[in-house]
């Protein structure tokens, strides 16, 4: 029998809540919470179709490339695995899979335009989560969990032109600022995310004038 869509999305739900859960890198299950909901709220106001835009949101960190030694096809076969082992229709499975291969930000130099309406407010929803207060806890969060220092004021900021030197970039937290954060709003997809985009950017920039003021001892 096949199972109906609201059980598909619980089971998915409890499975990435299971595995994400206590996480510290800012890629923890309330991240995928959050997620879902602002791309549920695009998907409404952008006529996405909502049941694949909760799946790939569920689903989209469940093994990202970062923890998975850089592998970028790791994300898109757990997701297939997962929904194909929940009997789901092959169409919606390999649909979700290619939002999840195609959504993480690659570079400044490195375009990642989404071939569907539902990729591109999923893709704006996760991309939201990286910037304004939150987007700030979650980058030095990970860049904690890296080892990295917070800031060098000799190290300069890094436009990477491909994903290679992208995922191999060691740089302090600050640079990832100017290196992918502070150029978020402007590849949003959508209208409605590029309206939330501009106060979660201004935010990012009164953060930054505040931290190199306290940095220099000026304030």
């Amino acid at each position: 029998m096949t199972m109906e869509p609201g059980e598909i999305l619980r089971r998915t739900e409890a499975f990435v809540r299971e595995r994400m859960s206590g996480e510290g890198t800012g890629h923890d299950w309330w991240h995928v919470h959050r997620v879902r909901r602002v791309a549920l709220r695009l998907a409404g106001e952008e006529g996405a179709d909502a049941y694949v835009v909760e799946l790939a949101a569920l689903l989209h960190d469940v093994a990202d490339h970062k923890f998975h030694g850089g592998d970028a096809s790791a994300g898109p076969r757990a997701a297939r695995e997962w929904l194909s082992g929940l009997g789901v229709d092959p169409e919606v499975t390999e649909h979700v899979a290619t939002i999840i291969a195609e959504l993480s930000f690659k570079g400044a130099g490195v375009t990642t335009p989404m071939s569907s309406p539902e990729g591109r407010v999923v893709q704006d929803a996760d991309r939201l989560d990286a910037i304004g207060a939150v987007g700030v806890g979650r980058a030095f969060a990970y860049g904690g969990s890296r080892g990295r220092p917070m800031h060098e004021p000799d190290a300069a900021p890094e436009m990477h032109e491909s994903f290679e030197r992208y995922k191999s970039s060691t740089g302090p937290t600050i640079n990832h600022f100017h290196e992918k954060l502070l150029l978020l709003r402007d590849r949003m997809n959508t209208p409605s995310a590029r309206r939330m985009a501009e106060g979660r950017h201004r935010f990012m920039e009164q953060f930054l004038e505040r931290f190199h003021a306290e940095w220099d001892g000026l304030d």
